[in-house]
């Protein structure tokens, strides 16, 4: 098989794009919600606290398409984390959208055989771990330049470089662990190869670079770098009261949990709605082929 058939072969359609678009946008935002409900626990300096279900955007990148993956899950996070909560952050919310989106995007190109176990294993410490170091820096980054104060954590050194490298490993090693690799090695193998052909489409195969140097190339690298920047322009205007676009309801606050009850609806019916749009179109297209 030659590079022009396979490319065709494996390209999807805007259709097919926007439906994992949607799936990743609602499913995240439905994580989203369950993770507002889950209580912290704190052991002396050690917060134990369920951050993000990582691995669901990472699941939709390895199996289906990482960039329409990670832009979902962004994109769900700002609508049913933080608009249907009635809340908004404005150009804070910036940082965290870039910094997710190439942590998800990286890794789910890193993947090339999702049934490499070793591959996921990397790729899920990967996403997590560009996601954290990224927003790691810009906090230091914030303290040294005399935007935000500096909060000592009681057991830990006074020291941002302490907190912040203390926060980083507790994140990698129990978020990382828990929230990205386990269900990332579980669930991957088991829907590989098996969910596509359910929303009509093929297996991924081929469609990321062969190598790891294939992929990392210089154009990813500046690109990374400016995009990063950018959030961390946006995030030392945030907190240095310069926000365009600041918003909160005091009416949607005050609903509590109820506000995070329906936000989780709103993200379960799209999802179903376009799981089953999905389900229908690949039926219709059974059928007309039959006939």
């Amino acid at each position: 098989m030659n590079a022009g058939s396979m490319k065709k072969r494996w390209e999807l359609t805007s259709q097919q794009k926007l439906m994992i678009f949607i799936l990743s946008m609602s499913l995240y935002g439905i994580s989203n919600m369950i993770t507002e409900l889950i209580p912290e626990l704190k052991i002396g300096p050690i917060e134990l606290k369920v951050e993000y279900f990582i691995f669901i955007p990472l699941l939709f990148a390895i199996l289906f398409n990482p960039l329409y993956a990670a832009l979902g899950a962004c994109v769900g996070e700002i609508i049913f984390g933080e608009l249907l909560l009635g809340q908004f952050g404005g150009l804070g919310e910036l940082e965290k959208f870039i910094e997710f989106s190439l942590a998800i995007f990286i890794a789910g190109m890193l993947v090339t055989n999702p049934s490499n176990r070793r591959q996921l294993a990397i790729a899920a410490y990967v996403a997590i771990g560009i996601d954290q170091l990224l927003g790691t820096i810009v906090d230091i980054g914030k303290v040294y330049f005399g935007i935000e104060e500096f909060e000592a954590v009681p057991g830990l050194p006074e020291s941002i470089l302490a907190i912040e490298g203390f926060a980083f490993l507790n994140a990698m090693v129990i978020s990382g662990t828990l929230f990205a690799l386990l269900p990332t090695l579980y669930l991957v193998p088991r829907l590989y190869g098996k969910v596509e052909p359910l929303l009509g489409m093929k297996p991924r195969d081929g469609r990321a670079s062969t190598s790891i140097g294939d992929f990392v190339t210089p154009r990813l690298l500046i690109v990374g770098i400016l995009l990063f920047a950018v959030a961390g322009a946006a995030e030392f205007m945030a907190e240095s009261d310069i926000n365009f676009i600041d918003w909160e309801s005091d009416f949607i606050a005050g609903m509590g949990d109820g506000a995070i009850w329906i936000s989780m609806g709103v993200a379960a019916v799209i999802f179903i709605t376009t799981l089953l749009w999905a389900l229908n179109k690949k039926s219709n297209k059974r059928k007309g082929e039959a006939a």
